[in-house]
């Protein structure tokens, strides 16, 4: 499965919740190599470049036109991405 990060720009905030997915997927007991994370910016976002878009609350109008995706509510909150992608994860029958 392939998570793709979208944020405005491309840089921060995007690439920092990429490092967070990357050590969800470890909290979550996952196999790192059935997973695969990317970043980018809205401009750049299209469809074939994931399975599931994640964006916080500010972009999700913009982003939900892609593909599934995962909402945030705060960036920096850890907690909620995790739980987020386990949920996800769940439902696709993959945890």
């Amino acid at each position: 499965m392939k998570f793709l990060v979208v944020c405005g720009h491309g840089l921060g905030s995007s690439f920092m919740i990429e490092m967070n997915i990357d050590q969800a997927v470890k909290e979550l007991d996952l196999d790192p190599g059935t997973m695969d994370v990317d970043h980018s910016d809205l401009g750049s976002a299209s469809s074939d470049m994931g399975d599931v878009f994640i964006c916080g609350r500010d972009l999700a109008d913009n982003v939900s036109g892609l593909g599934e995706t995962i909402v945030l509510d705060n960036i920096l909150d850890k907690e909620e991405l995790k739980n987020k992608i386990e949920q996800h994860l769940q439902e696709k029958g993959m945890l």
